[in-house]
């Protein structure tokens, strides 16, 4: 375009002739080779193929016009025909097409500078500091997000016409009862190895029976909440970033906004009260299918009956562990919910971003739950409970 604005001429169809008769093979170029015509002149370069010739003679003698990008593809064919053997000479028309056919084949060259090399511990310094400067922004995106969702929520008591029992309703049924068969499942085998491993260790100093304990004290103080909690942040809080995020890669959540509607009253809080009301229900659910299976690993591999497993259960005053489970479920259903929903509400609208933020709520919610039961175990051993 812009040697055609220059000269003011109609630009003319570059050809390529090729008379390969006798012992030289001769390519007569014709007509404008420039940019403007550089597709039709890359066909023509890679049309060129070498025959039984020897030598042969690039002749530039019927050219009109010639530019850098049109002296590059002769460069190229120059090239293709010395890589098969065949020498090749140029005539030229004017000095012009010397001098860029030249500059273009002088230019044909390694360049001498090579990058600097980056020093590993500057490097590692930078990439600590970019990673700290992403923790603390995105703590505090979260931390507005809680807010937020606080905020929404106090609303919502305030006006209770504004609960949505529908979507609740089926965040309930999606979040808890769909996931008792694997919670029932995991729990029962758990309890079942806990027992195996731990008559392995009791039998050596003949106490049996205080596997009962173990799995007892085990399941309602620690395993049947964070085994529950586990898998419900790999099930629901993957599905909540997953949810959320494709709604908000199809513009779905923008046209909420745009309706006047809340999208934390309509995406967050059905599944955030969904978790905390189903999570604590299914770690009483996983404490008994826990307990279960030491009762039937007890009885398979100790001979204790289930009426001894039980006896020994009455006497030991487990309410308070019970409590206590219960208790950290609720915080753990409130990270995994706050977690999947503000990673699915952050999406950036590709699916690379989708899977990534869907990722990172699993891992940012199975270890807010691990942070929060190693507090919940100091505190309460610290309170004497």
């Amino acid at each position: 375009m812009a040697t055609r604005a220059m000269t003011g001429e109609r630009p003319e169809e570059p050809r390529l002739e090729i008379d390969a008769a006798g012992a030289r093979l001769r390519l007569l170029a014709r007509g404008d080779w420039v940019i403007d015509s550089a597709d039709r002149l890359e066909r023509l370069a890679g049309a060129v193929r070498p025959l039984t010739q020897t030598r042969a003679e690039i002749d530039l003698a019927g050219l009109r016009r010639l530019d850098t990008v049109g002296a590059w593809l002769l460069y190229r064919i120059e090239r293709a025909l010395a890589a098969a053997d065949i020498a090749v000479d140029y005539h030229y028309r004017t000095d012009t097409q010397r001098r860029i056919v030249e500059q273009v084949r002088a230019s044909d060259s390694a360049c001498a500078i090579e990058p600097p090399e980056e020093h590993i511990l500057l490097t590692l310094i930078e990439d600590i500091g970019v990673a700290t400067v992403r923790i603390v922004t995105d703590f505090g995106a979260l931390l507005a997000f809680l807010g937020n969702v606080f905020l929404r929520i106090g609303r919502s008591i305030l006006h209770p016409s504004r609960i949505r029992l529908t979507p609740l309703v089926h965040q309930i049924e999606v979040v808890g009862f769909r996931a008792i068969p694997i919670v029932g499942l995991l729990s029962f085998l758990i309890g079942a190895v806990v027992v195996n491993q731990g008559a392995v260790q009791l039998r050596k100093f003949g106490a049996e029976i205080l596997v009962t304990d173990l799995v007892s004290f085990g399941f309602l103080r620690e395993l049947g909440g964070f085994l529950a909690a586990i898998i419900l942040a790999g099930r629901s809080g993957s599905a909540f970033a997953a949810e959320i995020g494709s709604m908000v890669m199809r513009e779905e959540v923008d046209a909420l906004k745009t309706l006047g509607i809340n999208p934390i009253d309509v995406l967050v809080l059905p599944r955030l009260v969904a978790m905390v009301l189903v999570l604590p229900l299914l770690t009483f659910f996983s404490d008994i299918m826990g307990l279960l299976g030491g009762a039937i690993m007890a009885w398979l591999q100790l001979g204790l009956t289930v009426d001894q497993f039980i006896n020994r259960l009455a006497e030991m005053s487990l309410l308070r562990e019970l409590y206590i489970g219960l208790i950290k479920s609720l915080f753990f259903a409130g990270v995994i919910a706050i977690s999947g929903c503000f990673q699915g509400m952050t999406v950036e609208g590709t699916a690379e971003s989708l899977g990534r933020n869907t990722t990172a709520a699993v891992v940012e919610s199975i270890f807010l739950v691990i942070v929060l039961d190693a507090f919940f175990a100091v505190f309460f051993t610290t309170i004497g409970w």
